[in-house]
This record gives C-alpha cells, sequence and structure tokens, in this order.
C-alpha cells in the first residue's frame, strides 16, 4: 500500500507559476500510474495529468503546453510544475496513485490553488 500527501498550493497571479509536490510512502515500485486531479467548485473532478511508470505522460487538453508531470523516484516524490496560470485552473488539486492491476488507489488530502486575474 502507498500513502500520498500533497502540497505547494496557494494563491498566484494570472500568469504566474506554482509547482505542487506529492510525497510518496511506501513502495514506490508497486506504482503504475500516478495522477493529478483537480476539482473546482460546483464542478466534478477531471484528470489534469497522467504519469504512467513506463514515463508516458498525457494532460488534459486545457492544460496542454503549460503543465508538466514528473517523478522523482529517489526523493519519492511526484511534481506537477504549473506555469501560466489561469483564473479558469483554480480548485483543489489532489494527487493519487494507482497500483499494478487495481491493487490499490490512494488518494490525498488535496492542496488549493487560487488564480487571481
Amino acid at each position: 500500500q502507498v500513502q500520498v500527501v500533497e502540497f505547494g498550493g496557494g494563491l498566484v497571479q494570472a500568469g504566474g507559476s506554482l509547482r505542487l509536490s506529492c510525497a510518496i510512502s511506501g513502495n514506490i515500485f508497486s506504482i503504475n500510474v500516478m495522477n493529478w486531479y483537480r476539482q473546482a467548485p460546483g464542478k466534478q473532478r477531471e484528470l489534469v495529468a497522467r504519469l504512467r511508470s513506463g514515463g508516458n505522460t498525457n494532460y488534459a487538453d486545457s492544460v496542454k503546453g503549460r503543465f508538466t508531470i514528473s517523478r522523482n523516484n529517489a526523493e519519492n516524490m511526484v511534481y506537477l510544475q504549473m506555469n501560466r496560470l489561469k483564473p479558469e485552473d483554480t480548485a483543489v488539486y489532489y494527487c493519487n496513485a494507482n497500483g499494478w492491476a487495481g491493487t490499490f488507489d490512494s488518494w490525498g488530502q488535496g492542496t488549493q490553488v487560487t488564480v487571481s486575474s
């Protein structure tokens, strides 16, 4: 089993940058996929970025070219670098880890990102 805790959210002006961090405890090599999701008020939770164990990445169309997901196995960390932020990026961001063959689905508590116009 793996636990994740995300941090790094905050208030930033439109056009600015933030880097979210996700600290992973447990067997990092049991993770198949790492995801960042977000949920804005009144909206459904949506997938923002995905990083597979082989290194392939996927991004929501709304963040392509602005957000980058990355992983540091030596430090048991996953990051979401967010550049050129927009007010519509305002949401609670969640780190999510999926184990191989659905063995686990771990979520963090979320971190608030607020982008002012």
